[in-house]
């Protein structure tokens, strides 16, 4: 019998591991039998509030207590300077400590992961930062536990660390090694319903975001594809219910943990887009949230790369497939019909759109950026793997159109 040939080319790909992962309501109650794997002397990385104030913490510290660990804790209240990673790694780095937990949103994992590498380390971050600092950073670290509290950039999945230095000359920028993914993910839902619908709206635009502009990335691979497509899903049947009225609903809440892990896996191996690339100079020129950031811009920024790709003609139909079977997705369609592409292209930026005006995303005005910032936003704004060219005028309408 004569075989049958299947015309899909796979192109050459790299994969990064991800964490040993712990998923479920409940799931965090491990921890307490799986830091003495570790050792007993243990540096919990947590929020500045919330987790105090939801009652959490008091519980984590009295299971603590009765399995008679030995623990240290410091907060977390903002996105992470140079400054504070290396204070708290100065004050503990004598501490002979076996093993670093950060139970937060993605600015306490992106604290506790550089922590962790820079107990190892006798000077500042800076010094390690890409495209800041002239040394490379060996992967040398603490072992590192992360539990996520939002469902946002899925840092319990990715092997860098966003650090800020804000003001006009500021920065964002990442401390990154293969071996500073955590060694494991405890992904609790139970832990985001507490989650304030405000920071639940920006923080799962955000993962939308990511897993959007992976999905669509120059790089992306079909395990990435497979990943961002599912993670997706799950999200847009979920993102409106969990800032209303599934709040509550630990299932609403383990779809968008899901989501959100997905896109910290998606973004590491497939990289992102203009987004992204934006985030990066408006993050450390203004203090402004960074899912705010994302979730102001992830309609305006897939508007202007279908346009572009509209105007590439038949190659930029064929790539805007990608698009259109996310349109199609959000219409709870699985897949394209043909002659139906630019159709359904329509459906996604107007579903990005209702989104943004339904959850309230903030302006960028809101944050003090003024027409006259744009010329310099964009000049340190890079393209990363986005889908298709833009110019610098289109790059400055993203920008303009939601000042």
């Amino acid at each position: 019998m004569q075989s049958l040939m299947v015309n899909v080319m796979i192109p050459p790909f790299s994969f990064a591991r991800i964490p040993h992962i712990i998923f479920g309501a409940g799931k965090l109650n491990e921890l307490y039998n799986i830091i003495p794997k570790f050792g007993n002397n243990v540096l919990f990385v947590i929020g500045g509030r919330s987790l105090q104030q939801s009652g959490i913490w008091d519980e984590i510290t009295s299971n603590l207590e009765r399995k008679s660990i030995n623990f240290s804790s410091t907060s977390i209240s903002s996105e992470p300077s140079p400054l504070l990673i290396d204070e708290v790694a100065t004050k503990f780095r004598d501490k002979a400590l076996n093993l670093v937990v950060g139970i937060g949103g993605g600015s306490v994992n992106d604290a506790g992961k550089s922590i962790s590498a820079m107990l190892t380390k006798n000077d500042s971050i800076k010094n390690y930062l890409e495209g800041v600092g002239d040394k490379t950073h060996d992967g040398k670290k603490i072992p590192y536990i992360a539990i996520p509290t939002t469902s946002g950039t899925g840092s319990e999945a990715t092997k860098n660390a966003v650090i800020s230095e804000v003001g006009p000359d500021g920065f964002k920028k990442s401390l990154r090694h293969d071996n500073l993914i955590p060694n494991i993910a405890i992904v609790d839902p139970q832990l985001m319903i507490s989650c304030p619908s405000s920071i639940s709206a920006a923080c799962g635009m955000d993962a939308f975001t990511q897993l959007l502009e992976a999905y669509v990335s120059s790089k992306g691979n079909p395990i990435t594809d497979t990943f961002a497509y599912s993670g997706m899903k799950y999200m847009a049947e979920n993102l409106l219910l969990a800032c209303s009225t599934g709040s509550s609903d630990v299932n609403v809440r383990a779809a968008m943990a899901y989501g959100s892990l997905l896109s910290g896996i998606t973004l590491a191996n497939a990289g992102l887009g203009i987004i992204h690339g934006l985030a990066s100079p408006i993050g450390g020129m203004f203090k402004i949230p960074h899912g705010v950031i994302c979730g102001t811009l992830l309609s305006e920024a897939t508007k202007i790369n279908i346009e572009m790709l509209q105007k590439l003609g038949s190659e930029g139909r064929k790539r805007l497939k990608k698009h259109a079977q996310i349109g199609a997705l959000l219409t709870g369609k699985y897949h394209v019909e043909e002659g139906m592409i630019y159709q359904y292209c329509s459906k996604l930026i107007e579903t990005l759109e209702m989104w943004t005006n339904e959850l309230k995303i903030d302006r960028l005005g809101k944050y003090g950026i003024k027409s006259e910032d744009v010329e310099k936003i964009v000049e340190k704004a890079g393209l990363k793997n986005n889908p298709v060219n833009l110019t610098t005028e289109s790059i400055k309408t993203i920008i303009l159109n939601r000042l």
